[in-house]
């Protein structure tokens, strides 16, 4: 009899044991569809890694409104947690949204990003590296995706190269994101030139700049990655934070 119930007892730990195995949830990346609902909602919650400039480009936004319409001053400091609008407030709500402006905008204690630092005063040459015309090329290697304004999702320009291939600033600025937190973009750096132009870096194994940084025309800034198993950059220039088409603004011939 004792090995009977010895034989029922393995039975069940293993039926049990199966049952276990069975609870555990697939693991997914929500982000995207986070992403979506918050600009559904018209609304953005804000998560560690992010900068305004982040935010503002992941919504086709320029950054000066976006800022504008959550009451955030330079140098743009934001915080894991706060709620911002995507879009002006209602001209009803103004008032409400000033009345409580404050108690919303309590510091935290741990900012999402370093906050920008004060830019400095530029010099004469670097104001005009960031002026249409004046641009370069960010890598070497042959144009395989050109600039579509009807393109569904990311909208630049896509530039073959090999593996690790140098990725260079196509204009002095600042280096306003650098990370990997935008869907679809793997490692990304964002430059900001000037008050108006920002320009993209997409695919990068490796970033060699940090947020923060002021890179000059040409300066290596990251290593090409990979997209779909082939070596590539992925660039996009915004003017007021709408994508135009980089290739009007880079010179015929490649730097």
């Amino acid at each position: 009899m004792r090995g009977v119930e010895r034989a029922f007892l393995l039975v069940m730990v293993l039926l049990l044991a199966g049952c276990a195995g069975d609870t555990y949830a697939p693991v997914t990346d929500r982000t995207a569809d986070d992403a979506a609902s918050s600009a559904r909602s018209g609304e953005y919650r804000v998560v560690r890694g992010d900068t305004l400039y982040s935010i503002a480009f992941r919504h086709d936004l320029d950054h000066r409104p976006l800022a504008r319409w959550n009451d955030i001053n330079e140098p743009y400091t934001i915080y894991p947690g706060q709620v911002l609008r995507l879009s002006a407030p209602a001209a009803g709500s103004a008032a409400r949204d000033a009345a409580g402006s404050t108690q919303r905008r309590e510091p935290r204690r741990t900012a999402a990003s370093t906050p920008e630092p004060p830019a400095p005063s530029p010099g004469p040459a670097r104001a005009s590296s960031s002026s249409p015309g004046n641009w370069i090329w960010p890598a070497d290697g042959e144009l395989v995706k050109s600039f579509s304004a009807d393109a569904d999702g990311k909208q630049g320009i896509n530039i073959s190269g090999e593996d690790g291939s140098a990725v260079r600033a196509s204009a002095a600025g600042r280096v306003v994101y650098s990370g990997s937190g935008l869907v679809g973009y793997g490692n990304l750096l964002i430059i900001k030139h000037g008050d108006e132009y920002l320009t993209a870096y997409g695919y990068n194994r490796e970033l060699l700049v940090s947020e923060g940084d002021q890179v000059g025309q040409g300066d290596v800034i990251a290593r090409m990655g990979r997209n779909g198993g082939r070596p590539m950059l992925h660039f996009e220039l915004r003017r007021d934070g709408q994508a135009v088409d980089p290739t009007g603004h880079l010179p015929a011939a490649r730097n």
